[in-house]
Parts: structure tokens; C-alpha cells; sequence
């Protein structure tokens, strides 16, 4: 009698862990935001909330309560490219540093196994599907997830492949590269050779096509797929703050929305009746603008990918299968603040243009500048300080990894540049790859 009850013990035990311990290679499946601030660092953050509300506040970044370390390496290179960053993120696999999703003429096999992007793959799955970019249409970011091609030099192709892709949303500047060459547009003429409108041929596929913020706003809840096009080329002017001033461009093209409303209004479309749903953003500028050392722009575009942080945080609120990662792929011109009393930085003082060792020194108008003034901190108190630039370059750097919502608890310790692949490729289909 003892015996049989000591074996319906040890059954009933082994049936109640079975249930208790969740499986690792299938779970719940839900949505993914995956916002893509290129060129950022822990120290671009940093400044961002000494700006934005004060060094003892938090922005949305802040608040992402999952943290990891990313490394950023390539296959054959220490320091990566947009395209090689974008090709890890989307295939899962280290990849060369000239990868655009494809090496050796064949598309990048992913660590799934298929010869597809993690987005090409929910597509397959009828995952809805959403590409945003403050940048053009062909930024690798974003276009790497739809289009794999042999360089990323291969524009015309790249923008087809991206139009064509069939994704439920496109947002992003380009248009240049959507008509045939010499034929004007909304913001310019066309490049194509092949005599090719890729805005036409959206319309006649069944997309809404918008050009301004004001019509992107006024886009019926109804909307299932969506072409905006929002500049000739990047919805921003990619120059230093001085350059900027002499010709008397905006930092940004006015009539385009901002990241933050894009990503609203994308998650809005994407997520009608339920539906799972795959979203990509990236704010170029903050990557675009460090390369130029423009410190307004680059902290203008962070601003604005920090406030699509806080939309995608509110969407979580309501929809916990969710899961919002933000990061880049590499740190863009090595920016960082400076504020020593002991240099005696004074609120009204004329900055040098640059260091002793020759580092730039950048202000809020660029070079023989005032300071930039902080917000107060917890006493009231307010801070001068400069930005000093390291380089041109996109640079191994200090990218952070933030997350929160599904699966977010992945999100720890190093955390290596495919390992955005695996969080994404969880969540959309329940599957772990680590």
C-alpha cells in the first residue's frame, strides 16, 4: 500500500512540474515595436535628459525597465555599418560589414534556418507589417527587412523591393527614388531609369498615398495599407548646424510628420481588429546628423525617437503581448557632454571651436556658440555645458539595449547584436533560438 502511494505521489509530482515549467521551444506569440534610434550611445541618452527634463529625471528611455549591453561587431570587422547592423538584427547571423542581406550573391541564410528575414517570415505567417523611417526609403535600417540586396548602393532596386514588399505600412522620405528620372514630384524630379512609378503603382495596389503630416493624421481608422512619402530624400538636412544657417534650411522638412507620430499612427493601422503585428521605426537623423557633428539635429531626432518610446509605452499599457526593444547598431561621432566648473563654462560665455587635442566643440548654433543649458535638477539648479564630437565615424561605442512588455526579461546582461533577432523572433512565434 505504501509502495503504490509513494508511486502516486511521485506521478502526481512529475505531471504538476510538467504543467508548471513553461516550454522553451514553443510559448505565446504576440506583437513586436522594434525602435531603432541609429547612432545612439549611452552618452547621446544621457544628454538627451539633461535636455529634456533635467539630470535627475527620466525621459521614456528611462523608463524601459529592461537593460542589456550591446556588442556590436561584424563577421570580419570590429566597428559596424547600417547595413551590416541592419542584416544582423533582421537575419539573426553575423554578417560582413558590406552586408546589405545577401553575401555571395545569395541571400543571408537566418538563424531560423530560412533563407528569409524575420520579417519576410511574419509576412508569411499574415503577421501585419509596418516600416517607418524619418530617413529615405532605401536607409538599411528598415530596408534590410524587406529587400536584401548585393550592396547597398542599389537604390532603385532596393526602394522596388521595399515598395513591392507588401507591408501594410511604409512611412519614410524617398520619393526621388519612387518615379522615372526627370519626372516631377511632389518635393523634386525622379531618378529611376527604368521608368518605373512606384507611387502609382502603390495606388493601384491598394495603398493610401500621403505626402504631408496633415494628411497622414487625416488617414480614416479604416486605412489598411499606407505609402507616405514625405521628402525627396531624408525628411531632415543632413548638415552641420552652420551649413544649415548660411543656406536657411529647417534641421527638419517641415510639412513631414515627426517619428513619434508616425509610429502612432502606424501602430493604429497595424493593430485593427486585433491583429499581431511587426513593427519597425528608425530615426535616422540622430545617426545622419552625428556624422555631420550637429549636435541640434542629432538631439532634435532623439527627442523625437524618445517620444515614440513613450507611444509605444502606452500601447503596452492596454496590450501586454507587446514587446517595445529599442537600440541601435553602432554610436555615431562619439558625443559627449561637457560641463566643469573648474574650466570656468559660463551661461553666457563664448565656447571655443574646439579642444586641445583638436576634438570639436559644438553648441546649440554650432561653432562659436553659447552653451547648452540643462534643465533644473532635483534643487532647481541649472548647468552650462558643451558637446565634444570624437570622430565622423560610426564607432563600437556604449549602445544600450532597453525593453520592456513580452519577453523583455531576455533583455540582460551582453547582449550580442543577433539577440535582437532571437527577442523578436520569440515573441512573433513563440519559439526560442538562444
Amino acid at each position: 500500500m505504501k509502495i503504490i502511494s509513494l508511486k502516486f505521489v511521485s506521478l502526481f509530482v512529475v505531471i504538476f512540474l510538467s504543467a508548471s515549467i513553461p516550454s522553451f521551444s514553443q510559448s505565446a506569440t504576440g506583437n513586436v515595436i522594434f525602435l531603432h534610434p541609429d547612432g545612439t550611445g549611452l552618452s547621446t541618452w544621457n544628454i538627451l535628459r539633461i535636455l529634456k527634463v533635467g539630470p535627475d529625471s527620466n525621459i521614456n528611455w528611462d523608463n524601459l525597465p529592461s537593460v542589456a549591453l550591446y556588442r556590436s561587431h561584424t563577421k570580419n570587422s570590429i566597428t559596424t555599418s547600417s547595413n551590416a547592423g541592419a542584416t544582423m538584427h533582421a537575419f539573426g547571423v553575423k554578417a560582413n560589414y558590406e552586408s546589405f542581406g545577401m553575401e555571395n550573391g545569395e541571400v543571408v541564410t537566418a538563424l531560423s534556418g530560412k533563407k528569409m528575414s524575420i520579417m519576410q517570415e511574419a509576412m508569411q505567417e499574415k503577421i501585419k507589417i509596418g516600416i517607418v523611417n524619418s530617413g529615405s526609403i532605401f536607409e538599411p535600417g528598415t530596408a534590410v527587412f524587406v529587400a536584401p540586396a548585393e550592396t547597398r548602393k542599389l537604390y532603385a532596386e532596393i526602394v522596388q523591393k521595399v515598395v513591392q514588399s507588401g507591408a501594410d505600412v511604409i512611412m519614410s522620405g524617398g520619393e526621388e527614388w519612387m518615379l522615372p528620372d526627370g519626372e516631377e514630384g511632389k518635393f523634386g524630379k525622379g531618378k529611376r531609369l527604368d521608368k518605373l512609378n512606384l507611387i502609382n503603382w502603390a495606388k493601384e495596389n491598394g495603398y493610401s498615398v500621403v505626402f504631408t503630416r496633415d494628411e497622414m493624421l487625416d488617414l480614416p481608422n479604416s486605412t489598411k495599407k499606407v505609402l507616405g512619402v514625405f521628402a525627396s530624400g531624408h525628411t531632415f538636412n543632413e548638415e552641420t548646424e552652420e551649413v544649415l544657417a548660411e543656406k536657411h534650411l529647417s534641421t527638419f522638412v517641415p510639412t513631414a510628420p515627426k517619428m513619434n507620430e508616425m509610429v502612432e499612427k502606424a501602430i493604429e493601422i497595424l493593430s485593427q481588429d486585433n491583429n499581431q503585428f511587426f513593427l519597425i521605426a528608425e530615426e535616422e537623423s540622430t545617426d545622419n546628423f552625428s556624422n555631420h557633428n550637429n549636435a541640434t539635429g542629432t538631439l532634435e531626432g532623439l527627442w523625437r525617437a524618445d517620444d515614440a518610446i513613450g507611444v509605444a509605452r502606452n500601447y503596452i499599457k492596454e496590450n501586454p503581448n507587446t514587446l517595445v526593444i529599442v537600440a541601435s547598431d553602432s554610436e555615431a561621432g562619439g558625443m559627449e557632454a561637457i560641463g566643469d566648473p573648474e574650466k570656468y563654462i559660463k551661461k553666457d560665455m563664448d565656447l571655443a571651436t574646439m579642444k586641445d587635442n583638436g576634438a570639436p566643440i559644438d553648441g546649440p548654433t554650432g561653432k562659436f556658440s553659447k552653451p547648452w543649458i540643462s534643465k533644473p535638477d532635483k534643487n532647481g539648479n541649472t548647468f552650462p555645458f558643451y558637446i565634444g564630437w570624437a570622430s565622423l565615424e560610426d564607432g563600437y561605442g556604449g549602445v544600450v539595449v532597453r525593453a520592456e512588455g513580452m519577453n523583455s526579461n531576455f533583455c540582460k546582461g551582453a547582449f550580442d547584436n543577433t539577440d535582437i533577432y532571437r527577442i523578436m523572433y520569440l515573441t512573433l512565434f513563440g519559439k526560442n533560438l538562444w
